[in-house]
């Protein structure tokens, strides 16, 4: 990281994982070329898990090159008064595992549910019954994990070296 003043603890990037309303997955194609994504997460101790479809670019990439950079970011602001954005993000760098068994399935698909739509889990059992089967699941294992911030206190003056208000 080249701005090291903004660098934020492992806690803090944990937290911007886990408050981000999506990340962007990062991979490298069979002929080396890069492609990315936006996926819906859930993070449970040191593994994140996403959602898929079974077949299909991303799934074959994954299949070939487990490899994977993801980028979260949390919230941010731009002040009126400066030329610049506040920010907080996390990127992690691991490697995707398809998931086949299906507890395990279906622990990754709830803490994602209930991350993203808590209000709906009533429905959750049933939708399981009608889609595991042509679900896929993946897991990546966090491997290295860094946090970045800029944001600046009340009084103007920009938070260095992860401190917090």
């Amino acid at each position: 990281m080249r701005r090291h003043d903004r660098e934020m603890n492992r806690d803090f990037a944990l937290y911007v994982v886990d408050k981000c309303e999506y990340a962007v997955m990062a991979m490298t194609d069979t002929d080396g070329a890069p492609y990315c994504l936006p996926i819906t997460i859930a993070r449970d101790g040191s593994s994140v898990y996403f959602h898929s479809a079974k077949a299909g670019h991303k799934i074959d990439i994954l299949r070939n090159s487990p490899d994977i950079c993801l980028a979260c970011v949390g919230d941010t602001n731009r002040p009126e008064d400066k030329f610049t954005t506040e920010f907080e993000s996390a990127v992690i760098r691991g490697k995707a595992e398809e998931i086949t068994d299906h507890n395990e399935m279906i622990h990754a698909l709830r803490l994602i549910c209930q991350r993203h739509s808590p209000s709906n889990m009533h429905e959750f059992d049933d939708a399981i019954s009608r889609s595991l089967e042509r679900t896929g699941v993946w897991k990546i294992n966090i491997e290295e994990i860094t946090g970045k911030r800029k944001k600046y206190d009340k009084n103007g003056e920009e938070m260095k070296f992860g401190r917090m208000e």
